[in-house]
């Protein structure tokens, strides 16, 4: 064979070893690329994952919840304005308020007592509320007054009663219930009563007695009962006997402290 008429490729380790390391360092350099690729992909699964599981639990949680004994909102301490065709109708103040929107039939309760205040279309008072706990019936708007009732009307007239029912619908205030009324220059008390909105148009249904506020005062003796039903217009006649609810007791209760 002459010399420089064959191809003769002569081998060299070290070129070789360079190349290999070469091919080597590009694939790392692409692996490292797709490394942060990866890693958003693996993120996107992972949080997918999260968010299902969430979506999950929320759902059993709710499930788990009887809206008839858990409320959908609880507020303490709360003092609020209602507001009816942009017109500011009530007041509402009380220790703790509970909504049970979702429950069959959707009340608001006020466990802890309740003080309302009604106002006409020029924002004044129409009348004030205190009662120990009451319930709104959303539905039916009607609110349920229970424990120790005051109602005071434009003319400074107080109300006392065990339980009162004022319906929103119909305008009417009504009550099955014994009932003190005190006016300026009489005392009227009964069983059964209705009235208007404002406390000013009502009556007693069985009248068990009308007397003079001295009278009374004074813890004058008995009336005789007329089941016949008058109005808040009626004749003084003699002071009534005491009753067995109890309000006279809780109203000279209330008259020590002011003393």
């Amino acid at each position: 064979m002459k010399p420089g008429s064959s191809r003769t490729r002569l081998i060299n380790p070290a070129n070789d070893g360079l190349k290999g390391a070469g091919t080597k360092l590009t694939a790392a350099a692409l692996n490292m690329r797709l490394l942060p690729v990866v890693a958003v992909v693996l993120m996107a699964c992972m949080a997918m994952t999260v968010s299902s599981c969430k979506e999950e639990h929320k759902e059993m949680m709710s499930g788990r919840i009887d809206p008839e004994k858990f409320p959908t909102m609880k507020t303490t301490d709360v003092s609020t304005l209602v507001s009816d065709s942009g017109v500011t109708r009530y007041k509402i103040a009380s220790p703790l308020w509970l909504m049970f929107d979702q429950a069959k039939v959707p009340v608001w309760r006020f466990p802890k007592g309740l003080h309302l205040e009604k106002y006409d279309d020029f924002f004044r008072k129409d009348a004030t509320v205190d009662c120990d706990s009451a319930t709104y019936y959303k539905n039916d708007q009607i609110w349920r007054l229970d424990g120790y009732v005051r109602i005071a009307n434009v003319l400074n007239e107080r109300f006392l009663t065990n339980q009162l029912y004022w319906d929103q619908r119909r305008q009417k205030i009504y009550s099955d219930s014994f009932i003190h009324i005190e006016k300026s220059d009489r005392i009227i008390e009964g069983y059964g009563f209705e009235s208007n909105e404002k406390l000013t148009n009502y009556r007693v249904l069985n009248v068990s007695g009308i007397f003079p506020v001295d009278k009374f005062k004074n813890g004058g003796g008995g009336a005789q009962p007329d089941s016949s039903g008058v109005s808040a217009s009626a004749p003084v006649v003699q002071p009534a006997r005491s009753d067995s609810s109890g309000m006279r007791r809780s109203r000279a209760a209330e008259a020590g402290q002011e003393n």
